[in-house]
């Protein structure tokens, strides 16, 4: 250990510090005030105040205290809860997204929700308390439901208005699109490419939310999405309206660049989910199918990405028909 220098002085052990302002003059501690010791808080860092409280728990107020097992703030303001609301936004033609009703609630108001959410194709599931916890903290009475920024289209309305004007009609059919992100991808190519509708099955596609929104960079505000109960029948009504249904598959032995399907006619693209493709039921009715070639190692695409280039086939075909 280093010697001790005795020429040092002794220090005090009672000594207070001596504080400087602005320009550098001694101030006592009663002089600094309350402003002078915020700054010492460092930039970012506010005062708490009156009422707030230190990591040890100290002093009272006002301050609430964040428990990290409660469930987070309402994801959607687009939320309906309790029973009533949604059965008169249901009366009211307001066009929702989901409905989720408390499994084991059975009353005259529930089974009225049931039959005007099963004529207006809006998907209802019913779950446990734990779940409707989680979507709201709010009093939901066993009750919740998203309401949908758009509104669907019927899809025999557009088909017939695309006739009647002379286009010809490329539709887009997605079986079990789940992630939000992907579909408003999807929906930006489709706007991109000229695509006239969307057609999704009313159970087992993505909810259309803001982050759908956002991702599709507001082309979910121009095209019109349909929201069809039964995709299978949906199909079969397309190929009697003279629309050709292409599928993209990587289980064809027909690659898309060999130009085998003439796509300047009605066409309907049919794209599947992103964990299994498209369902065998949807594949055997589909009039063509087609695989994307690739060159690398992995043997699939994002279905955004997928559905981009399926997509521009069709138009680079229509474009250079002249249509």
């Amino acid at each position: 250990m280093e010697k001790r220098n005795d020429d040092r002085p002794e220090r005090p052990l009672n000594e207070r510090r001596t504080f400087y302002n602005s320009e550098n003059r001694p101030v006592s501690r009663e002089e600094r005030g309350n402003d002078d010791r915020r700054e010492q808080r460092g930039p970012g860092r506010e005062s708490r105040g009156e009422g707030s409280r230190d990591s040890r728990g100290n002093s009272g107020g006002d301050f609430k205290p964040r428990y990290p097992h409660k469930p987070a703030a309402d994801r959607s303001i687009d939320m309906l809860f309790g029973l009533r609301p949604i059965l008169e936004a249901l009366s009211a033609g307001r066009t929702l997204e989901k409905i989720f009703l408390l499994r084991g609630t059975k009353n005259s108001v529930t089974q009225e929700i049931t039959e005007l959410a099963k004529a207006a194709n809006v998907p209802m599931s019913l779950v446990p308390i734990e779940k409707l916890n989680d979507l709201t903290r709010k009093n939901h009475q066993g009750a919740v439901a998203f309401v949908s920024p758009i509104d669907y289209q019927p899809l025999d309305s557009i088909l017939a208005g695309l006739y009647e004007e002379g286009k010809t009609p490329l539709l887009l059919l997605l079986d079990r699109i789940t992630d939000v992100r992907n579909f408003g991808s999807i929906a930006r190519n489709a706007e991109c490419m000229g695509v006239h509708a969307i057609v999704v099955p009313s159970r087992g596609a993505a909810q259309i939310n803001g982050d759908a929104l956002k991702t599709s960079a507001g082309a979910l505000n121009l095209i019109p999405v349909c929201r069809e109960p039964n995709l299978k029948e949906t199909i079969t009504f397309l190929q009697q309206s003279g629309v050709t249904i292409i599928a993209c598959t990587e289980k064809s032995d027909a690659s898309l660049e060999a130009e085998t399907v003439d796509m300047t006619g009605p066409v309907a693209v049919l794209m599947g989910s992103e964990e299994d493709g498209i369902s065998p039921e949807y594949l055997k009715l589909a009039d063509h199918k087609l695989r994307i070639p690739m060159a690398g190692q992995i043997g699939s695409l994002n279905v955004s990405v997928a559905s981009g280039i399926m997509l521009f086939e069709v138009l680079r075909q229509r474009l250079k028909s002249g249509q």
